[in-house]
């Protein structure tokens, strides 16, 4: 009995320095990556279309009829000419930590259009319509990796049109033509960069635009029919889509 106890104690005492050499010959296993920090750089050159919807508050006064000079001028009424919008962009932005600056040149074309019943003469329909303008401004805006918020201003151009209807038939009774007007432009934007070159936003502007005398001449004869001093501003939402140039997408560890 006393052989087998020694034996037992013998074999344990040579297999422990076995087990623990296992042991320190197991394999070290590296621990995983930290996760990436992506970061999403707007720099770069940038193309897009866009689309929505506009307003324009026209305001009338009438400042002469085909007889002379009214003084003072008469009030002939407000309408909001309205409609639909779609064009194109092109610009460029460039990234500083958070901060975003750009520049960019906008042209759409629009189908904004109102009346209102003349309050100097109710058989009258005073008429506008833009048809397209076009925005060339600054931007600077703050960005959270692939979240942009930003606020713009610069020029805008408006081509208008402006008639006078006869209330009853709708038959146009005097015109102006084509006018081009230049103003300024406010606004303000939100864009999300869904893929390293592609980003997606709505916008908001505000159109300063100058007031302006016109002379209606008579759709027969081409005959003074009267001027007016119309004022105007106007209200454009959009929703935009651009893809850019440079600027990928920096993963860091």
């Amino acid at each position: 009995m006393k052989k087998f106890l020694l034996g037992t104690v013998a074999l344990i005492a040579f297999a422990a320095p076995a087990a623990a050499a296992d042991l320190a010959a197991r394999p070290y296993t590296k621990a995983p990556p930290a996760p990436v920090a992506v970061v999403y750089d707007w720099s770069g050159f940038y193309i897009g279309a866009n689309g929505g919807w506009g307003s324009s508050r026209k305001c009338w006064d009438l400042t002469a009829d085909a007889i002379g000079p009214i003084v003072p001028a008469f009030a002939e009424g407000c309408h909001d000419a309205t409609g639909g919008t779609a064009g194109g962009q092109l610009g460029y932005r460039w990234q500083a930590g958070t901060w975003v600056f750009g520049l960019e040149g906008q042209g759409n074309w629009a189908d904004f259009q109102g009346n209102n019943v003349s309050l100097f003469d109710p058989t009258l329909r005073n008429e506008s319509r833009i048809d397209a303008f076009g925005l060339i401004t600054g931007q600077v805006g703050w960005a959270a990796n692939n979240v942009l918020f930003y606020v713009k201003g610069g020029a805008a151009v408006t081509g208008d049109r402006f008639r006078i209807r006869d209330a009853a038939t709708g038959i146009v009774v005097a015109t102006t033509g084509d006018d081009t007007r230049w103003g300024g432009v406010v606004g303000a934007g939100l864009e999300f960069g869904f893929a390293p070159n592609w980003s997606a936003g709505i916008e908001y502007n505000h159109l300063f635009m100058q007031d302006r005398t016109h002379d209606f001449i008579t759709n027969v004869g081409g005959l003074a029919f009267g001027s007016d001093r119309i004022r105007q501003d106007v209200d454009l939402v959009t929703v935009r889509v651009n893809y850019r140039w440079g600027g990928p997408v920096i993963a860091k560890y």
